[in-house]
């Protein structure tokens, strides 16, 4: 059984394509919310259940934040591809930050991997919002994914290094 998000829909949030920007515990700026320190965040959801998600071929989405789910999942392991190669910290965190160099695709965008997960932009100012969510949600990820994928030593931990080599949903990381 796939692990669901626990952010239900609730009121009060903003949405762009569709996708509720929920707060996040960031000192990255960007147009998200942010959260106390001491709350569970989407961020922290997405890196618990990774390694038991990445498994399923299928995902039934019961809320708006399942698609983030989906989305950080998808991203997590393309960040795991990423640092497979990376031996010490120093690498991982240098390929980490070319990662967030990249462009971020939107939805309606050539690269998004999930066309049809979320909404079509209906101007150029809620693309330009999403866009900008994806890539601070995507940074805050990429930082407490080295706290993970690394040892305090600075060692890969291939406990978590090991999940690079997993298709989720069979999509095929580049």
């Amino acid at each position: 059984m796939v692990y669901h998000s626990s952010f239900l829909d609730e009121e009060g949030i903003t949405r762009a394509c569709g996708c509720p920007l929920l707060p996040l515990k960031s000192h990255i700026k960007g147009p998200a919310p942010t959260s106390e320190q001491d709350r569970t965040d989407i961020v922290d959801e997405a890196i618990t259940f990774f390694r038991a998600n990445v498994f399923f071929r299928n995902f039934d989405i019961k809320s708006a934040a399942d698609k983030l789910l989906i989305y950080l999942t998808f991203y997590i392991n393309v960040a795991l591809k990423r640092l497979e190669g990376c031996r010490t910290l120093a690498e991982g965190t240098k390929a980490i930050i070319n990662l967030g160099l990249e462009k971020v695709p939107v939805p309606g965008e050539s690269g998004y991997p999930f066309p049809g997960l979320f909404p079509l932009p209906q101007s150029p100012q809620e693309a330009e919002l999403f866009r900008n969510y994806l890539k601070q949600i995507r940074e805050e990820t990429s930082g407490r994914l080295l706290s993970v994928a690394y040892r305090p030593n600075g060692t890969p931990n291939k406990w978590w290094l090991a999940f690079a080599k997993r298709k989720f949903m069979n999509i095929i990381v580049p």
